[in-house]
């Protein structure tokens, strides 16, 4: 994972967003050597829309009785 000093992420910090966001690599920022933060890109968003589709099973009759008896009913 790359690391960067403060002071150099402070003197290009749009220029290091930019990067973590179309690399998807994370970087970590340290301050006298020791690591302070880490600049992570958020995942892309996916829709919700249609999320579920193809999950539902369609039942033509659910009301009709079953042709077989069950054990509970004797």
């Amino acid at each position: 994972m790359p690391t960067i000093a403060a002071g150099q992420f402070k003197a290009t910090c749009l220029k290091l967003l930019d990067a973590v966001s179309l690399t998807q690599e994370p970087l970590i920022i340290t301050k006298r050597g020791v690591p302070v933060a880490k600049l992570v890109p958020i995942p892309p968003q996916t829709s919700l829309f249609g999320a579920l589709a193809g999950s539902v099973q369609e039942e033509d009759d659910i009301v009709s009785p079953l042709e077989n008896a069950w054990e509970a009913c004797r």
